[in-house]
């Protein structure tokens, strides 16, 4: 996967400052942020979507996700946040990697995700 830029993130071609890290998924600030604090929670190794990465990761994946929302939640003085997992171009998936979005959440800031 020399082209996907997370796989580069994962193997150090690209240098990211993480906020959350285990031994199969990492979570950065998104460079295209919705909201103050977007953050994106990454898998180690390339799967596409998460129809192709192995149950056996979840836990380490939920984990990651939870690590990285309870900073995010005291770094920028958040009481909520939002999980987004977009899978297949059609549901807005843009990189072909398996990545969960972060939104730290505050009451009225204004950001409309359809329930």
């Amino acid at each position: 996967m020399e082209e996907c830029v997370f796989c580069k993130m994962s193997n150090g071609t690209i240098l990211i400052e993480k906020i959350s890290e285990n031994r199969n998924f990492f979570s950065v600030l998104d460079i295209n942020q919705k909201i103050e604090g977007h953050a994106l929670v990454i898998s180690k190794k390339h799967f596409k979507n998460i129809l192709g990465m192995p149950s056996s990761l979840g836990g380490e994946l939920v984990d990651c996700i939870k690590s990285t929302s309870m900073k995010l939640m005291e770094r920028y003085h958040v009481n909520g946040f939002n999980i987004i997992n977009n899978n297949f171009e059609s549901a807005g998936q843009l990189i072909h990697h398996v990545h969960f979005h972060i939104l730290p959440r505050k009451e009225k800031d204004g950001l409309n995700i359809p329930a």
